[in-house]
């Protein structure tokens, strides 16, 4: 039988690469997203195949149409303001996001109980006292987006514990690839590829040495449906490759896959607020999931610059 699954946030970068994952294991998908900052760009080429609602997933009477009207197999929560420049700058607004939240919960345990895989973040970790960052170890989230991601991911694990409602949810490190934003509102690895291919060099925010984990966007898919079918319920899980990069490597890893300018170089501005290292323990999604990332950073740097070669 073919199962159907929902996909909140599902014309994002992440969300649509979700959609089409599922649709090519044979399932049918239920694209919602309320193109806040989601693009019907990122799901034209499976537009014939994918199930796309427009609605808003802090309303729950646009949620409750569809799980009142689909019996779904599966949930992945990926709706949410996504972005550090946008964050910071609409910290009110993030904390709408819990509703979003709570509205995905009560509709899935008034509708059938489908598993909810929630996207969590990196960003709960804050400034890290530990390295690698472990699950159960220190958190120090400050920001409102990694309070809002912290508290959601414990009304997850509560819906578990009391009502048995079956819920995982994930701590997506720095995922990359093909549709990502690469605005000023983007994300690091689209906003380097962009200027480098411009000619522009990269520009560095402190001294280069910060680290982070770059996770390609088919091993963060893979990871996730993973983590649906596997027996998680209740659990919160990294999702990384556990090999950390600096942010200088990056930049001329990055120059060097563009192929464009050998003279280019990256460029420095100070800058005191940005987090020093970020990587995770990855032993509890070896063991829970049964998955390792298949990309290391070139490979998938080599399919994403490819991807921007077209687009730019």
């Amino acid at each position: 039988m073919r199962k159907k699954f929902l996909v909140t946030g599902g014309a994002g970068f992440i969300g649509s690469h979700l959609c089409e994952n599922l649709l090519n294991k044979g399932n049918e998908v239920i694209c919602f997203d309320n193109l806040s900052t989601g693009k019907l760009k990122n799901i034209e080429h499976i537009k014939n195949k994918v199930i796309f609602v427009k609605g808003d997933a802090n309303s729950f009477n646009d949620l409750e149409v569809i799980f009142k009207e689909n019996k779904l197999s599966g949930v992945f929560h990926h709706a949410a303001i996504v972005g550090v420049k946008r964050t910071m700058e609409s910290p009110v607004d993030v904390l709408n996001d819990i509703e979003s939240a709570r509205n995905i919960l009560n509709l899935a345990l008034k509708y059938g109980k489908p598993k909810i895989i929630f996207a969590s973040s990196s960003e709960v970790y804050g400034e890290p006292v530990e390295i690698p960052e472990l699950e159960n170890g220190h958190i120090n989230a400050q920001i409102p987006y990694a309070v809002t991601k912290l508290y959601c991911e414990k009304l997850m694990s509560a819906y578990w514990q009391k009502y048995k409602l079956p819920t995982c949810s994930l701590r997506f490190f720095n995922v990359y690839g093909p549709r990502q934003e690469s605005s000023d509102y983007g994300f690091v690895i689209g906003i380097f590829i962009k200027s480098v291919l411009r000619g522009m060099s990269p520009v560095i925010y402190g001294d280069g040495t910060q680290t982070r984990d770059f996770v390609y966007i088919d091993d963060n898919v893979e990871a996730s449906i993973k983590a649906l079918e596997s027996r998680t319920n209740g659990e919160v899980i990294n999702i990384g490759t556990g090999r950390p990069t600096t942010i200088l490597d990056l930049a001329e890893k990055i120059i060097a896959l563009c192929g464009l300018k050998k003279n280019l170089k990256p460029k420095f501005i100070k800058h005191r607020d940005d987090v020093r290292h970020r990587f995770p323990d990855i032993g509890k999604m070896k063991n829970l999931l049964n998955f390792t990332s298949r990309y290391n950073l070139k490979s998938g740097l080599e399919k994403t610059i490819n991807w921007y070669k077209k687009e730019i």
